[in-house]
C-alpha cells in the first residue's frame, strides 16, 4: 500500500478527523472527507465539521457541495471522490480520505454495488409486509437466506433489510454474494487503511461531549435556519442524526432535554452500527486509542509505522 494515499476510518466522535488534520499538517497531504452529511452546506454544526481555520491550512475536498434540499448518492459521491483523486494524483500531493460513513467507504475501496436495480413495485410490497407484520419478520427471512448480509444489518434498518430481500428476490442470490472484491483485496485505489478503535464507554463519554458542544455551539440555531430556507430540507439531511431531532423539538413534539438525550442514545447507536460494519472490512490496520491517547501522539505512531 502507497503511504501517499491513506484512509483513516473509525466510529463518529474516535477523533479520526483531528488525527487526519494532524496528519496532512505535517504532511503536506490534502483531505477527502468520506461523510455522508458533511456533503451540505450550512449543516456545519450538526456534522461536526471542521472549521474555517483548519480548512484555510489543509484543503478538504467533498466538503459543501451540495445544498440541503439537494438528495445525495453513494454513486455521485464515487464520481466526485474519483475526480478528486485524479487531480491529486496528478499533482503528486499525498491524500488522507478521513470519514464514518461505511458505504460511502466501501464503494470507494472496492466500487460501486453492481447488483439489480431497484424494483418500486416489489420495494412497495416488502415495506407493506413490515408494516403489517413488524420489521422482525422480514429480518428472520434474512437471517435465513443470507445470515452473512443479516450480521451487517441492524434488525431494526428497515430499509437495508427490504433491499437485501429485494436483491434476493430478483436475481435468487443472495446481496453479501455481490460483496466480494473487498475481502478478495481487489482495492479500485492504493489505500493504506487505519482504523481508530476506542473502548465503548470512552467513545460515549466523547459522544456525550460532542452533543453539548453542538448545543452550546449554536445546533438550534442552526437548524432554525435550515428550516426557513425556501426550498427546506432534503428527507435525507433533515432526517440526519442532531438534526431530526432538533426539528422535533421544534415542532413541538419533545423539550429540548429530551431531544439532546435522543441525540446522545441515537449517537451511540450509529456508533454500534459503524463498529460491525467496520468488522467486516480485511486488510485494515487497527489502531487502539487509549483515552488518555494525544493527537500529536497517535500522529507520531502512524508516521513512524510509514518511515
Amino acid at each position: 500500500m502507497s503511504a501517499d494515499m491513506m484512509l483513516i476510518m473509525g466510529c463518529t466522535a474516535c477523533g479520526k478527523g483531528k488525527l487526519a488534520f494532524e496528519l496532512a499538517r505535517r504532511t503536506g497531504a490534502e483531505i477527502l472527507s468520506i461523510d455522508s452529511m458533511k456533503v451540505y452546506r450550512r449543516m456545519d454544526v450538526g456534522t461536526a465539521k471542521p472549521g474555517p481555520e483548519h480548512r484555510r491550512l489543509v484543503r478538504h475536498h467533498l466538503i459543501d457541495v451540495v445544498e440541503p434540499y439537494e438528495s445525495f448518492s453513494v454513486g455521485r459521491y464515487v464520481e466526485l471522490a474519483d475526480t478528486v483523486i485524479a487531480d491529486l494524483q496528478k499533482q503528486q500531493r499525498p491524500i488522507i480520505a478521513v470519514g464514518g460513513t461505511a458505504m460511502y467507504i466501501r464503494a470507494l475501496i472496492e466500487g460501486l454495488f453492481d447488483g439489480p436495480p431497484a424494483d418500486a413495485g416489489l420495494r412497495r410490497r416488502l415495506k407493506e409486509q413490515a408494516a403489517r407484520q413488524g420489521i422482525g419478520l422480514p429480518y428472520q427471512r434474512l437471517l435465513h437466506i443470507d445470515p452473512a448480509a443479516a450480521k451487517r444489518i441492524h434488525p431494526h434498518d428497515l430499509k437495508r433489510i427490504v433491499r437485501a430481500l429485494e436483491v434476493y428476490e430478483i436475481t435468487g442470490r443472495c446481496i453479501s454474494s455481490f460483496h466480494t472484491h473487498f475481502r478478495s483485496g481487489k482495492f479500485r485505489h492504493a489505500w493504506k487503511i487505519i482504523c481508530l478503535r476506542r473502548d465503548k464507554q470512552d467513545n460515549n463519554r466523547r459522544i456525550n461531549q460532542r452533543v453539548k458542544n453542538m448545543i452550546e455551539g449554536g445546533l438550534v440555531d442552526e437548524v432554525k435556519s435550515l428550516l426557513t430556507e425556501p426550498k427546506g430540507l432534503s428527507k435525507q439531511a433533515s432526517q440526519a442524526v442532531s438534526y431530526a431531532e432538533i426539528i422535533e423539538y421544534l415542532q413541538g413534539k419533545i423539550n429540548l432535554d429530551e431531544a439532546v438525550e435522543k441525540i446522545k442514545i441515537n449517537t451511540r447507536r450509529l456508533a454500534k452500527r459503524q463498529r460491525t460494519w467496520f468488522r467486516s472490512f480485511a486488510h485494515v490496520h487497527s489502531l487502539d486509542v487509549n483515552p488518555d491517547d494525544t493527537t500529536e501522539q497517535l500522529a507520531e505512531v502512524i508516521i513512524r509505522e510509514q518511515t
